[in-house]
């Protein structure tokens, strides 16, 4: 059940208590890293700033979002724009602009100040034809759906080829079809 809290749609308490600490996760920066003490990791910028990777992690999440997902995944596959961007002045550029742009958009938090997913997601939607965003969007798509360790909270086995394939497997076994 959805709540309506200063007129925006929000949780229950009760869906909040249900939650847990995953619906208040925080993102620390601390010198040249990005932190996160509720799911303990840390990932180190080497070339983007700090805020520009949590804002990127934040982005990600509103742009495939998974709430079984922990923010460490995103954060790996948000990781290869860090590393581009050390190769590539361009793409540095293109990252910095972008999340600069993005924070403008955003109003006076920036984007992460935006508490309330669908006014992140609006925001993502004025700049979703720009180049900036096929970028992080793109990276995405195999930088998150890649990582072996995320497979199996979407109940993906992993190919079957060198197994015999599906249909000695139990290709019917799908519980949540």
């Amino acid at each position: 059940m959805v709540t309506i809290y200063r007129g925006r749609p929000g949780l229950s308490r009760r869906e909040l208590l249900k939650r847990g600490s995953a619906a208040g996760a925080l993102l620390i920066i601390s010198g040249s890293a990005v932190l996160n003490t509720s799911e303990a990791w840390g990932l180190e910028s080497t070339t983007l700033k700090p805020e520009t990777i949590a804002t990127l992690i934040q982005m990600a999440r509103d742009i495939y979002p998974h709430d079984q997902v922990p923010d460490r995944y995103y954060a790996i596959a948000i990781k290869s724009h860090d590393e581009l961007a050390g190769k590539d002045a361009d793409h540095k550029a293109l990252i910095e602009q972008g999340i600069a742009d993005l924070d403008q958009k955003s109003g006076a938090g920036g984007y992460t100040g935006l508490g309330w997913e669908e006014e992140r997601v609006a925001v993502l939607k004025q700049v979703e034809g720009t180049p900036f965003f096929q970028a992080i969007r793109g990276g995405l798509v195999v930088g998150l759906y890649n990582q072996k360790e995320v497979w199996p909270i979407f109940g993906y086995e992993g190919e079957s080829y060198s197994k015999g394939g599906y249909i000695a497997r139990g290709f019917d076994d799908i519980d949540w079809l």
